[in-house]
């Protein structure tokens, strides 16, 4: 059953059809007491394995993966060539050249047809162990009919399930071969003297809707999720040699893009100019691949940011386990800021967060004066959104030439709303490599240089014909 074609499912991103399918799949496989047990739909000469549950790996098996229905054990069995239920495969004579059955350790198994509830052949319901398992064959196959009986309406569903995702896969490829996302970049701006100190490098994509979000939302439930952000972060380091050579470039990254190993794509002798922004897209929880993964990137000179905080537990539980050098105040909290009591407290508490863990604060999502008043007032450092500076090409960057870096489109005449005193400043290296400036208790611009890093990113776009880019899962501030 060595698959022909090697096209994996994220786990992680099953719909209801595939998460009922799943869940009666683990009680198969407890009931029997199997090591794996699958679900696998015709597909002209082939086999997909579509739903699989327990030791996927031992058994060579990927969800997803096409196999020959000529040569496979499975096809075999559907094509009444092979039993249904063989307790030892070594002892039976009918399996004794099955290379299949060889390489990967099969030593029993129970299958039985599935077909939908037009009648129609579907695929294969199977359980499948590395040892034999003496037992009760016809038993064993009763309880395998009953429950490819009860999934007979559930097929249908996953039939139009894994059409869509073909679709997908295709979809996502062509754009991979292609050469990916276009990279844009959105002006940071250090908000107290209004200079730019970095750029955020964000994803668009051919089709406007959904954005860059949908995506990576649909790369994942395809597994083509790391490749794309890989690309995409390829190509935004591509134009880190035509950037001033003082500004910082953020990527962003999922946790399981970041687990996966960034350091090949990372050069060393910029590591000190770049910022890996984990995306809150995917739980992150204790995982030891991903703290250790976070852990080396700082260890070459890499900053650590972490998107989207204040919009979940997630984001919360984010900054518990990683204590990054960068929060990014979610455009969400930041839009309405100016006229919210419970937004400022949330941006004022954050800051403080920054400043016991050495971090700094960036403002995403800052579309109008007042909410850029606000900001600062809140002792939040900088900041980025339509209103400083839109995403574009370097090529049409107008913010990049000498004479418009420092102000950009800055509005005039803003202030910083009056806000409590700042305490402490952070202990981390703020966006621009410089020391921070030491806390002034009585004056409000003195908020404005303390805590760590705030970024904006943009909302809205002002004009009818641009739509604001999806940060997700592509670089970032």
């Amino acid at each position: 059953m060595v698959p022909a074609l090697a096209m994996p499912a994220a786990a992680t991103e099953l719909s209801q059809p595939d998460t009922v399918v799943a869940d009666l799949l683990d009680i198969l496989r407890r009931q029997l007491r199997m090591d794996l047990a699958a679900l696998a739909r015709i597909d002209d000469e082939h086999l997909v394995l579509q739903v699989l549950r327990g030791d996927v790996d031992g058994f060579g098996f990927c969800a997803g993966a096409t196999i020959s229905r000529q040569e496979s054990l499975l096809g075999l069995v559907l094509a009444g060539e092979l039993p249904e239920t063989v307790e030892d495969t070594l002892a039976d004579p009918c399996l004794a050249g099955n290379c299949d059955v060889r390489e990967r350790g099969i030593g029993s198994y129970t299958a039985v047809p599935i077909v939908d509830s037009e009648g129609r052949v579907y695929g294969i319901l199977c359980c499948v162990g590395h040892r034999a398992r003496p037992g009760s064959p016809e038993r064993d196959g009763r309880f395998l009919r009953l429950l490819a009986a009860f999934l007979s309406d559930a097929v249908l569903d996953l039939h139009e399930m894994w059409e869509r995702r073909r679709q997908i896969w295709q979809e996502v490829s062509d754009l991979i071969d292609s050469g990916g996302p276009q990279i844009i970049f959105q002006p940071i701006f250090r908000l107290e003297d209004q200079h730019i100190i970095g750029v955020e490098a964000l994803s668009r994509f051919p089709d406007l809707v959904g954005g860059a979000q949908r995506w990576y939302a649909d790369a994942a439930t395809v597994g083509l999720s790391t490749e794309l952000e890989r690309l995409a972060i390829e190509r935004a380091l591509a134009v880190l040699p035509v950037l001033p050579p003082d500004l910082t470039l953020a990527v962003n990254a999922s946790p399981s893009t970041i687990a996966a190993g960034l350091l090949d794509l990372l050069p060393a002798s910029v590591a000190g100019r770049l910022v890996v922004e984990i995306t809150e897209h995917e739980h992150i929880g204790t995982d030891r691949h991903l703290l250790l993964a976070v852990e080396v990137l700082r260890s070459r000179g890499v900053r650590i940011a972490i998107d989207d905080i204040g919009t979940g537990y997630a984001g919360l539980e984010q900054l518990l386990h990683l204590r990054p050098d960068i929060i990014k105040l979610d455009g969400v909290i930041t839009r309405g800021i100016d006229t919210d009591a419970a937004r400022r407290a949330i941006a004022s508490g954050l800051v403080e967060v920054a400043s016991e863990i050495g971090g700094t604060v960036v403002a995403e999502g800052i579309e109008t004066p007042a909410e850029l008043a606000t900001a600062m007032g809140a002792g939040i450092p900088y900041g980025q959104g339509y209103l400083l500076g839109q995403p574009s090409p370097p090529s049409e960057a107008a913010w990049l030439r000498p004479d418009t870096r420092r102000s950009g489109a800055w509005p005039r005449n803003v202030r910083p709303e009056p806000s409590k005193p700042a305490g402490p400043g952070p202990r981390g290296r703020p966006l621009d490599g410089k020391p921070a400036p030491a806390p002034d208790t009585g004056a409000p611009s003195s908020r404005r240089a303390r805590g760590g890093t705030a970024a904006a990113r943009g909302g809205s776009p002002p004009t009818e014909d641009r739509t604001p880019p999806d940060r997700t899962a592509a670089p970032h501030w």
